[in-house]
């Protein structure tokens, strides 16, 4: 059993461009919450930290694009609604963000999973220093060939 003051952290990188929102946010999941791990511990964050570039190029299967609405509450009476395709142009971190967050644990442990998330639209991102590994994952491009 891994205890808290005993665990390492890796850091991975992975390249969004082509991949689709839900099979890439549940890999990030397995790899936050440390179920990739053979010291995986409940309730201990065994999880890694994840960067996650081109993000602005990620992809919805089916028409997901013009169909999903995301809805969030404002505190007055009513919702506010909002397309996916609104919120790529607008927030395209946020797509991947939430869909992560989600598949989650809804608990403390799960806020501290989430914040080892780092998320950005472009192909640049500020954690050289940490040399993140890339990710070795099967992408859509290469499940093509």
């Amino acid at each position: 059993m891994a205890k808290p003051g005993e665990v390492e952290a890796k850091w991975w990188l992975f390249d969004a461009d082509g991949e689709i929102v839900g099979r890439l946010a549940s890999r990030i999941a397995m790899i936050l919450m440390g179920k990739h791990k053979p010291t995986y511990t409940p309730h201990v964050d065994t999880g890694d930290f994840v960067v996650v570039v081109n993000v602005e190029k990620i992809e919805f299967s089916g028409k997901k694009w013009d169909q999903k609405e995301y809805t969030r509450y404002t505190g007055w009476p009513g919702l506010r609604v909002e397309s996916a395709q609104t919120r790529r142009e607008r927030h395209p971190d946020r797509i991947l963000s939430e869909a992560v967050r989600r598949m989650l644990p809804k608990n403390k442990l799960g806020v501290q999973m989430l914040k080892k998330l780092k998320v950005y639209a472009g192909a640049e991102h500020p954690h050289q220093a940490q040399n993140p590994a890339p990710h070795p994952a099967v992408s859509k491009v290469a499940a093509a060939e």
